[in-house]
């Protein structure tokens, strides 16, 4: 089992934008000397969730601020990106990080992002298919020579090559049978945000047709996303842990309240218990955060456990302690299985 964390890099309540990105950069330094996977970012815009609007920009100085940590995105939201430029800006910061870059990438989950961009979210799934074909193809061959509905783009160069031949590992967030046999068919990794039963129906799905359409190759990362928060006690961890994910919810509902629209699926959920009560978030002792993630991941069948660590209003200093807990005393309970 390895571990990760995402991070929305949510700007509820922060002393200030400088101090949060500082703290963020030395909260990643402490994950690098804990021998994590990988750091993954979300991409989100006009919304306190979005304190890594440009993912690029921040993994750029993550890559100088750590040494074997994997740097990624959960994900870049294609439809916000032109090809040409988001495949250059992959090049650099896989150059960069010294190919230690992961990419995930989404047709963007909040409708009303994307209408800012003058998208019409109709067209999303589009122009997700065309980007990610010219960017793959701009990494792949150096060139990206592409005619379609969205983009026209006629033989152009690619300098910005990256470390990682074809191109760094893909991800992809499944959230449907149909999205983990899509995963499996292209190769990419995965992340599943569902409870244990959804979560273990896709996995299953996922390994099958991967196991079929990919015979003799190695098991990629399989993943689920969690989040957790350990204290010194059950009841310490949990009043951080209500507090924080309460912030958490009012910036991910931000657009949602401001346009009279509910959320779907993340973010529906009233406080931090009925997430617990759902099965996608812990808190607690280390005993109880252990017992609780061995259960989950044991049932779901993933190989890696991506966390929610720092979110909402949570300080540096909850943070930093409760990395520190689950890097001493859960991570050794957890890493054989």
């Amino acid at each position: 089992m390895q571990f990760g964390v995402i991070d929305h890099m949510d700007l509820s309540n922060q002393p200030s934008v400088q101090a949060h990105y500082e703290n963020r950069l030395r909260f990643l330094e402490s994950c690098d000397r804990a021998g994590f996977y990988g750091y993954h970012v979300t991409e989100h815009h006009c919304t306190p969730l979005g304190g890594c609007a440009s993912p690029s920009v921040f993994l750029a100085a993550a890559a100088q601020r750590s040494k074997t940590l994997r740097l990624g995105t959960l994900v870049y939201a294609l439809p916000t990106h032109h090809p040409m430029r988001l495949v250059e800006e992959i090049g650099m910061i896989d150059q960069i990080s010294g190919g230690r870059i992961d990419l995930g990438f989404g047709r963007g989950s909040v409708p009303m992002e994307l209408e800012y961009f003058g998208v019409d979210p109709k067209n999303a799934r589009g122009i997700f298919d065309e980007t990610l074909a010219c960017v793959l193809q701009g990494l792949s061959t150096g060139t990206i020579d592409f005619q379609g509905e969205h983009f026209q783009i006629r033989d152009a160069p690619v300098f910005h090559r990256p470390v990682q031949k074809p191109h760094p590992p893909l991800w992809y967030g499944v959230h449907s049978l149909e999205s983990a046999e899509r995963a499996a068919k292209e190769g990419f990794n995965i992340v599943c945000n569902e409870p244990a039963a959804e979560s273990r129906a896709y996995i299953e799905r996922f390994k099958s047709v991967w196991s079929s359409a990919r015979p003799g190759q190695p098991s990629p990362k399989i993943g689920v996303s969690r989040s957790v928060f350990v204290g010194r006690t059950d009841d310490e961890a949990l009043d951080v842990a209500r507090r924080a994910h309460g912030e958490f919810l009012k910036s991910f509902r931000f657009l949602h309240t401001r346009f009279g629209k509910v959320p779907k699926t993340s973010g529906a959920e009233a406080n931090f218990d009925e997430l617990a009560i759902g099965g996608r978030g812990v808190a607690g002792s280390p005993r109880t955060v252990a017992a609780s993630l061995r259960s989950d991941l044991t049932r779901v069948g993933a190989n890696y456990c991506v966390m929610r660590m720092a979110f909402g209003d949570m300080s540096f200093e909850e943070m930093s302690s409760s990395l520190d807990l689950f890097v001493k005393q859960v991570m050794p309970e957890l890493a054989g299985l």
